[in-house]
């Protein structure tokens, strides 16, 4: 789209248009003439960038993909093990929106041949050497200072809007320049969690254990944080424009579209696989969790559906494929806390359970659910939601309490009903009405964490080790609910599977 920019200075209230390659910014003294000035830039024809692959349906596309593939974990420690049946399952995500509830934000000044930046960014060192390598100055003359802000657990637009700011502060010297995305640039411009997909399949032999495992997943990277100009969003609209980092796979233990992928169960032979895919027709990047949430999701689902298959209780099953202590009390302690054996299911209402240790060497997580579906009102009311978790030495439990009972908020919000829209060319979401989020309404009825202090030993870090079992534990419960096995998220869409199938 090209904007009439002699028309737009025109505009009353516009004091100056700025304008630098095919970066074009409108500036004025007060924000409402600027967001009318916007709407007469924004009646321009969008056309299509040719060299921007289209975005093949999702999340089959992915399938298509160049890929680079790479066995992450393998194990043969019982390969005479004879599997009498064999399931396989898939299991994806779409393209996720960090949603953050206040728009990117941020305010420059250049004086004096130095520019100071107050930003919400997550990382200002590498975002001062991006900012300085795109305005071409010397980087001990550029300051990047952090200021509270739109939070997002992850990589949202707080850097590109510092970049465009940074652009027009130094066209205009001495002048202070605040710069807010309005809603519709936040979702239609901010970088997107990665679609996912993930295959699993397993033997159980006679005795119903499983005796082989095989996981693959399907991801592009979970990190595009700016360290040079071609990573801001202004980078691609300067002239020349600026080339961005390659992107490029985050390895293991930590792992970024395969973190989780290993599963911390004992089976006696697995196969992992991560294929990494390095076009990226939609701008994606760290979303919370990176790779876990559907790792996980994938994982502890396929785990209900083998104990479904094998005849035994889904606590039992995981309990008896564990050889982690630490692992084994974390899920007793939620199953004991939400009542498992006790518990009796109703129309439409079904429990479900979930566990991981988040990288398998950060904090253990097992999270139960108590769910019901409205079939009539399309939506879930999640009664009762209890989770335990082991982070080593608890400094402070209310923290750790408060880190799991959001995290179980986010995945629910993410694994229920999120998802960024896409017509193949653009994006095709810009308001909350066309991209929802979990509502005070359908927050669970009632959350318990129970904290398992082990004075002591190391700190694990608390932070992300939520989402993946919430996400699990959700499908397990709303296949406990309803009889119909949801492997593609958003969950209360229509289901796009069945039952795992028979190989």
């Amino acid at each position: 789209m090209t904007p009439d920019l002699a028309a737009l200075r025109r505009q009353s209230g516009v004091a100056k248009v700025v304008q630098v390659g095919r970066f074009a910014a409108i500036v004025g003294p007060r924000e409402w003439p600027l967001e009318q000035a916007l709407r007469v830039a924004n009646r321009g024809r969008w056309v299509r960038d040719p060299a921007v692959p289209a975005l093949p349906p999702m999340p089959a596309g992915l399938l298509t993909m160049r890929r680079e593939s790479q066995v992450i974990d393998t194990r043969r420690d019982d390969p005479a093990a004879q599997g009498i049946r064999r399931l396989t399952a898939r299991y994806d995500r779409p393209y996720l929106m960090h949603g953050a509830i206040g728009p990117s934000c941020a305010v420059a000044l250049f004086a004096e041949g130095r520019l100071t930046v107050w930003t919400h960014s997550q990382g200002v060192e590498p975002l001062r050497q991006a900012i300085a390598e795109l305005l071409a100055m010397p980087a001990d003359r550029v300051r990047c200072v952090h200021r509270e802000g739109a939070g997002c657990y992850g990589h949202n637009g707080a850097d590109d809007v510092a970049g465009d700011v940074a652009l027009i502060a130094r066209a205009m010297p001495g002048v202070p320049v605040r710069l807010q995305w309005s809603r519709e640039q936040e979702h239609g411009w901010e970088p997107l969690g990665p679609a996912m997909l993930a295959q699993v399949d397993a033997a159980l032999d006679a005795s119903g254990r499983i005796v082989d495992w095989r996981h693959q997943v399907w991801s592009n990277t979970h990190s595009t944080r700016p360290t040079a100009a071609g990573d801001l969003l202004a980078g691609a609209e300067v002239m020349p424009p600026f080339t961005p980092t390659p992107p490029k796979p985050i390895p293991q233990p930590n792992g970024g579209g395969d973190r989780n992928a290993i599963p911390l169960y004992r089976f006696p032979n697995q196969t992992i696989v991560s294929h990494f895919l390095p076009d990226m027709p939609v701008r994606v990047s760290a979303l919370r969790g990176l790779g876990a949430h559907l790792n996980i999701f994938a994982l502890e689902s396929f785990m209900d559906e083998l104990a479904v298959a094998a005849g035994r209780d889904p606590v039992a099953f995981r309990l008896a494929h564990l050889d982690d202590p630490r692992a084994a009390a974390v899920i007793r302690r939620a199953a004991d806390r939400f009542g498992w054996e006790r518990y009796r299911p109703a129309p439409n209402r079904g429990r479900g359970f979930a566990f991981a240790r988040y990288k398998n060497h950060g904090a253990y997580c097992a999270v139960a659910l108590d769910v019901e579906r409205i079939p009539d009102e399309g939506r879930l009311i999640v009664h009762r939601a209890v989770a335990a978790v082991d982070s080593g030495e608890a400094v402070n439990p209310d923290g750790i309490r408060n880190q799991v009972e959001g995290g179980i908020v986010q995945s629910l919000s993410w694994t229920a009903i999120e998802a960024a829209g896409h017509d193949g060319a653009r994006r095709t979401d810009y308001d909350w009405s066309t991209y929802p989020i979990l509502r005070f309404a359908d927050v669970p009825r009632s959350v318990t964490v129970e904290v398992i202090d082990r004075p002591g030993t190391p700190f694990l870090g608390t932070g992300e080790c939520a989402q993946g079992p919430t996400a699990a534990a959700l499908a397990n419960a709303l296949t406990s609910a309803i009889g119909v096995r949801p492997r593609s998220m958003p969950l209360i869409s229509p289901p796009s599977s069945e039952r795992a199938s028979d190989v």
